[in-house]
């Protein structure tokens, strides 16, 4: 019997978008840019095929009414680690050297199944963090059924400089967080990360070199340029980790595509990633965190880091810089990502720049023509939360319904 019940789960598991078309009603639609009243959506073989006021729906689909609710595509996690838990429970050093591959991975099917519940149905996840290439196995299992959990960019191993990552132990050599390569290496390095499954190159353009240092620049404009030329000629985006104004220079100038970040960035540095279209990825969420594991309250005024983060998040809007919404979130719980959204609505951004952002915003900074927007022929990739979050940004916490796919994922 149980064998019968395993066999039937995955065979529901694999099967495709459902023929049967379904008609979408919600009190309210944001499209990825604008907020609508009163429209239909009508979804069928796991697209969209209609949006609007009055949507033409044929007699036999299935009619979903979601009063009170807002629709929205569903919301895309700009930075993501899968494979890391929040660092107040195990730390990030523990997690490298202490938790073996396999109970990573299978909590990080718990994780990507809370990430996906809460709304997010694509994430963009930047390395995993000493668990090799599982992202690729995690991935590809999301993609054929057996596990639940969003669409998922990958990065495999980070790259960093030699010496420059951690953990680290004065004794002997152990385990790094990421794979270490520089000079000419560097750009062998990033074909084999593309080689291994990577979508998007992931790079350290700066870190601590040591314990209670301040982090500093990690690799040449020589070596970026170079790194960032062999990504794209392969198709692939590249992502910079990077803090110091110095460091988010030269990535810029690298032609890079995102900078994940970008704490110490200062007026001239954002005016360059605007001239350049080199898009910011705060993570404000991730040093929110971090605060409060160190005992802040949340009270303000804020730690000198958060104060920070804050005023190169507005240099940054200020500045016309692209804004990615992602929160690094690994270093907090999985399913709790709209946090990034909500600080950075606290932070100064209106409620539908937040709500672009997550949506069509980084659909387009990611190159994911096919999602984001709620619109003929795209994914029917969708979110339904109570409440108007153009009024009040909290209700993008009151998840309520999500389809991926065209198949309904969950609904309250």
């Amino acid at each position: 019997m149980k064998n019968q019940l395993f066999a039937a789960l995955l065979a529901t598991a694999c099967l495709p978008a459902a023929a049967t078309p379904t008609l979408l009603m919600p009190d309210r639609v944001w499209d990825g840019e604008a907020m609508h009243s009163g429209w239909q959506v009508l979804v069928a073989n796991g697209r969209i095929v209609a949006a609007g006021p009055n949507v033409d729906a044929p007699a036999d689909a299935q009619r979903i009414t979601l009063a009170g609710q807002t629709l929205l595509p569903g919301f895309i996690e700009g930075h993501s680690h899968l494979l890391l838990h929040p660092y107040d429970k195990t730390p990030w050093d523990d997690q490298v050297l202490k938790e073996s591959e396999a109970y990573r991975v299978a909590r990080a099917v718990g994780h990507a199944r809370a990430t996906l519940m809460a709304g997010f149905t694509t994430v963009r996840d930047l390395g995993t963090e000493g668990a090799g290439t599982a992202d690729v196995g995690l991935k590809r299992a999301i993609n054929e059924g057996w596990v639940l959990g969003p669409r998922m960019i990958i990065a495999t191993k980070a790259i960093v400089a030699p010496g420059s990552y951690a953990p680290k132990n004065d004794a002997w050599a152990v385990p790094q967080g990421a794979e270490e390569a520089d000079g000419p290496s560097l750009v062998s390095a990033v074909r084999r990360q593309i080689g291994a499954g990577a979508d998007v190159v992931k790079l350290y353009g700066d870190y601590r070199w040591r314990p209670g240092e301040g982090s500093r620049p990690t690799f040449s404009q020589a070596e970026l340029t170079a790194a960032a030329a062999a990504a794209h000629d392969a198709g692939r985006q590249v992502a910079v980790h990077a803090n110091t104004a110095e460091a988010m220079r030269r990535a810029s100038n690298a032609g890079v595509d995102v900078i994940e970040h970008g704490g110490e960035g200062d007026a001239a540095t954002f005016a360059l990633m605007a001239r350049n279209k080199t898009a910011l990825c705060p993570t404000l969420a991730a040093g929110d965190a971090i605060a409060r594991y160190r005992g802040w309250n949340g009270q303000e005024p804020a730690p000198a880091d958060i104060q920070q983060d804050r005023a190169a998040f507005r240099l940054a809007m200020k500045a016309g810089v692209p804004i990615c919404m992602g929160g690094d979130v690994g270093v907090y719980a999985h399913g709790e990502n709209a946090r990034e959204m909500l600080l950075m609505g606290q932070a100064g951004m209106s409620n539908a720049g937040v709500l672009t952002a997550a949506t069509a915003g980084n659909a387009r900074h990611f190159g994911l023509a096919d999602r984001g927007r709620v619109i003929a022929g795209l994914l029917a990739d969708l979110v339904a939360v109570s409440g108007d979050p153009l009024a009040n940004l909290k209700a993008v916490t009151a998840v309520r319904f999500v389809m991926k796919g065209g198949e309904v994922v969950r609904r309250d």
